[in-house]
């Protein structure tokens, strides 16, 4: 179950927080480390902080991209520590760590972490299913980039030794398509949205933002979103029909 959960870590900048981050997560059983796009070498001071976890970053997938770190997932949560524009389901640690492990039964689940002053961009949020927000002490809420790995990571390996004492009692999870099918689907609804003029391409505003919150909400399952994609094909095809 825990191999089938990422940490993934974008745009990290510097080398011993990847360091730390590694040890944070072995420590609770999790070994799947991605960095998206890091700012910064994997050198000595790295394996130097990552004490007994050298093995997590030697085996540490580099990606360029946030799409090739999460496409095949069908859960992706982000960590955010602010307010956003727009409001998003979201989690506290446990309850992160407790759908993380349901979840991970039948598709590879991410758990995004962002850059150390700045976090994850609004746009990266809208990519997750849901956000996990740390409540910590509003005085002083100064979490290091390990500390809160290992917050997150600590619930997650909470849930799953729960999970483990009712093996084989788990109810079954529906099974949700992955993001880059997701992201094909958001695609055809702006294409079909700005043919049919919904969406003006010189004032687009936040339509596909708004639309992209409410399906996330909603959370169609493999066959709605067939559906759904269904649907806009039907739409394309009498628009077709209507030009001729």
């Amino acid at each position: 179950m825990l191999d089938k959960i990422s940490v993934v870590l974008v745009g990290t900048s510097h080398p011993g927080n990847i360091g730390s981050a590694a040890r944070a997560m072995k420590v609770m059983g999790l070994t799947r480390l991605i960095l998206v796009a890091p700012l910064c070498e994997i050198d000595e001071t790295t394996y130097a902080l990552a004490a007994g976890a050298g093995d997590v970053v030697s085996n540490a997938k580099i990606v360029p991209t946030l799409d090739e770190a999460i496409a095949d997932c069908g859960l992706v949560v982000g960590a955010s520590a602010r307010s956003r524009t727009l409001e998003w389901p979201q989690l506290d640690p446990r309850e992160c760590g407790i759908k993380a492990i349901a979840e991970a039964a039948s598709h590879p689940v991410a758990i995004l972490f962002g850059r150390e002053s700045t976090g994850l961009t609004n746009e990266e949020l809208q990519r997750c299913h849901c956000h996990v927000y740390i409540p910590a002490n509003p005085e002083y809420s100064s979490l290091n980039l390990a500390m809160a790995v290992q917050t997150v990571s600590y619930e997650v390996r909470m849930a799953f030794l729960e999970q483990q004492k009712y093996a084989g009692q788990q109810p079954q999870v529906e099974a949700y398509p992955r993001v880059n099918e997701l992201e094909m689907f958001y695609e055809h609804l702006e294409k079909v949205a700005r043919q049919t003029r919904f969406i003006n391409k010189k004032h687009p505003g936040m339509v596909m933002a708004k639309l992209r919150r409410l399906f996330t909400r909603a959370r169609p399952e493999e066959q709605e979103l067939q559906i759904l994609r269904g649907i806009l094909s039907s739409v394309e095809k009498s628009l077709e029909y209507k030009d001729k």
